[in-house]
């Protein structure tokens, strides 16, 4: 399966005689393909043109500009210079450089782009997380908002947001898909929970009840979160690997050596809680390699030494205390489920009992149900989505991402047909 990532990118160096350099030049703008190096003390002159001019490489009649292009374009800018008397060349990447990203806008991932964009540029070697990203928001989302009957609405938000195309509802549609997703994975909660507008009784219980079995609970949410970080450290090793080879992986604690602290950590407490001692006695062999790999990397990151060995082991104590913070971390999804829950059944309670009066009270119960669940939509809506983001953030991109990438911004002038358009 191929891994999504950023667009392969190409160092090129656009070639053409010096008198013939701007005609070159602007067919390279309108283009649009090409990241070009500017000098910083190149000239402004007149136009853009002669900017961009001014960082050429000139050697003799013949002029040189370097710069990045997708790997995908350069034949066809090859083609559209060669009648200007230019030429494109692909050039070697320089030592240390790193190339800027392109996202591709296709594919299943670009739905939930902008939920990294946010948070930072995807690194050019990197793996893009952003359907993994998506994904856990959604099922983070739904487990602390759990109920048919709301995931249902957020389903229909979210499509009208994706039909809109005027008004103030249109800057917001690149929103519709977590809107979507969120109200699927909601939808689905609620089921489980057997909720919808509250413990109404319109759907059954298929798993359980939050309010009737919070340890439960608690403990699926625990769980949800050590599956979603075991697969963040498995993107983080990933990357570490291509952005410097299998050693950084190796000992990078948002790497190999973090992920098997982590994994050795889980087994010996799953092991000692059921009180398997295989269990535990692996659990801790595993979580052993993760300290003594993440030793290296951070002692040779901190310069060696006695001093070296003393920050590399404090912040190791800091790594392990962090670890178990984080995976806690996730029982919100059950305290903000418990919490959706209970607010649904106390507007269904008292919607029950302002019924139970006889018909003339009935308007009165459909008014406290209505407004009930409204309030408790946009309370937990916006509680949901906040803790579901602050997660996603802190606890999964802090183990995936440790560099922000830069962004590929090419080159663009507008053509004399464009500006007479």
């Amino acid at each position: 399966m191929k891994l999504p990532e950023p667009i392969r990118m190409d160092r090129i160096a656009v070639v053409a005689p010096t008198d013939d350099l701007q005609r070159v030049l602007a067919a390279v703008g309108a283009a649009g393909v090409v990241e070009p190096d500017i000098l910083p003390d190149a000239a402004a002159g007149a136009g853009e043109l002669d900017r961009i001019a001014g960082s050429a490489i000139v050697r003799g009649s013949v002029s040189a500009i370097a710069g990045w292009s997708p790997g995908a374009a350069i034949d066809a800018l090859a083609e559209h210079v060669r009648p200007l008397g230019g030429s494109v060349v692909r050039l070697p990447f320089p030592r240390g450089a790193e190339p800027p990203t392109l996202l591709s806008t296709g594919g299943r991932s670009n739905a939930f782009q902008p939920l990294v964009d946010v948070y930072t540029t995807v690194p050019y070697a990197d793996v893009n997380p952003a359907l993994f990203a998506g994904l856990a928001y959604a099922v983070m989302f739904g487990m602390m908002f759990g109920d048919v009957g709301h995931g249902a609405l957020l389903v229909a938000g979210g499509l009208l947001l994706a039909r809109a195309r005027k008004g103030w509802f249109a800057q917001y549609r690149r929103a519709a898909p977590f809107v979507v997703g969120a109200g699927i994975a909601s939808a689905l909660f609620g089921l489980a929970y057997g909720e919808a507008f509250g413990p109404t009784g319109l759907v059954p219980v298929l798993w359980l009840s939050p309010l009737a079995q919070p340890i439960t609970l608690l403990g699926a949410g625990i769980g949800v979160g050590a599956a979603l970080l075991s697969v963040s450290y498995g993107i983080g090793t990933v990357n570490r690997w291509r952005e410097g080879g299998p050693a950084l992986a190796l000992v990078e604690l948002s790497g190999f050596a973090g992920g098997a602290l982590y994994l050795g950590l889980a087994l010996a407490g799953f092991g000692w809680f059921l009180q398997l001692l295989p269990v535990t006695l692996s659990g801790c062999g595993v979580a052993a390699l993760g300290l003594i790999l993440g030793f290296i990397g951070l002692y040779a990151e901190a310069g060696g030494r006695a001093a070296g060995a003393v920050e590399a082991g404090v912040e190791l104590f800091d790594a392990v205390i962090r670890i178990g913070a984080n995976t806690v971390s996730f029982g919100r999804l059950a305290a903000f489920g418990l919490t959706h829950a209970a607010l649904g059944s106390i507007v269904w309670s008292g919607t029950l009992f302002v019924a139970q009066h006889g018909p003339a009270w009935w308007p009165l119960a459909a008014v406290l149900f209505l407004c009930g669940n409204a309030i408790a939509f946009a309370l937990e809506a916006l509680v949901a989505g906040i803790q579901a983001l602050r997660l996603d953030y802190y606890e999964l991109f802090s183990r995936i991402f440790i560099a922000s990438g830069r962004t590929f911004q090419p080159w663009q002038v507008p053509t004399v047909a464009a500006k007479e358009a």
